[in-house]
């Protein structure tokens, strides 16, 4: 078995579905609630069945992840510059694999004035990857100036498939709305899509009831940060998220495990 292959297994469970909660946000937004302290967050999201955990570098130097999955952040850019979109290039392949890191992960804005130079950096990431055996999750969103509809099917399936066709192994992106159209974007990828989670949902059942539809539409599982985290139980709500991804859980079912009645 090569290398990425075992690093993928210890992603993606034997169902070949994966819960990652994204914890990278300290570079964007700051330390926002929910993450002021990463291992408690890390311990808390473990304890509720997460798979594996996505991090910057400075913080994969500091925290156990246990025994789930490590993925280490190349990109980065905070709100507060004035071209948030361009995401740039801040930790290698190499520098990810002598932290441990069991994949690595890349965001690319279809649409933004920059998308040129995060494709370059897409593909020579994804070169890198295949030589040292380390996966990659592409980040693909279309988000720019001309694009109106960040969840429209047509653009969400682009990014999706664009991700792919540069060398991404897993491609995350935003869900579509409807199990119809989310369906169309997964039978058109060649690889692995999970569902990005976006900012805080109006409620915790939203979040639910997009993970079930997404999985039925054929979805390999969720990479949801925020919703998570800043979950006043986010163990609960990884449990919860945990049942629909690996046990096919209804909805229902996982209302009752969050504990949930909104």
């Amino acid at each position: 078995m090569e290398g990425k292959q075992r690093r993928l297994n210890r992603i993606f469970r034997s169902d070949n579905r994966t819960v990652i909660v994204p914890i990278d946000h300290g570079v964007t937004i700051g330390p926002c609630k929910g993450i002021e302290n990463m291992q408690t967050t890390i311990n808390g999201l473990i304890k509720g069945g997460a798979d594996a955990v996505l991090v910057h570098k400075g913080i994969a130097k500091h925290v156990d992840a246990g025994n789930a999955g490590l993925i280490i952040m190349l990109s980065g850019a905070s709100n507060l510059n004035p071209n948030p979109n361009n995401k740039v290039q801040v930790c290698s392949v190499q520098e990810a694999v002598r932290l441990g890191a069991d994949a690595v992960s890349v965001h690319v804005n279809l649409g933004a004035q920059e998308e040129d130079k995060m494709l370059i950096k897409l593909g020579k990431v994804a070169e890198e990857c295949d030589l040292f055996g380390v996966p990659l999750l592409a980040m693909m969103y279309p988000r720019g100036p001309k694009i109106t509809n960040e969840h429209a099917s047509d653009l969400v399936a682009h990014a999706a498939r664009l991700g792919a066709e540069l060398g991404a192994d897993i491609i995350k992106t935003n869900y579509t709305g409807d199990l119809e159209s989310f369906k169309a974007v997964v039978e058109c990828c060649p690889v692995p899509v999970v569902i990005a989670g976006g900012p805080k949902a109006k409620t915790a059942k939203d979040i639910l009831e997009m993970t079930v539809d997404a999985l039925k539409a054929g979805g390999a599982g969720l990479s949801i940060g925020r919703n998570v985290f800043q979950h006043e139980n986010p163990t609960a709500m990884t449990k919860a998220l945990s049942a629909i991804v690996h046990k096919s859980a209804s909805l229902e079912a996982a209302q009752k495990i969050l504990g949930a009645t909104n």
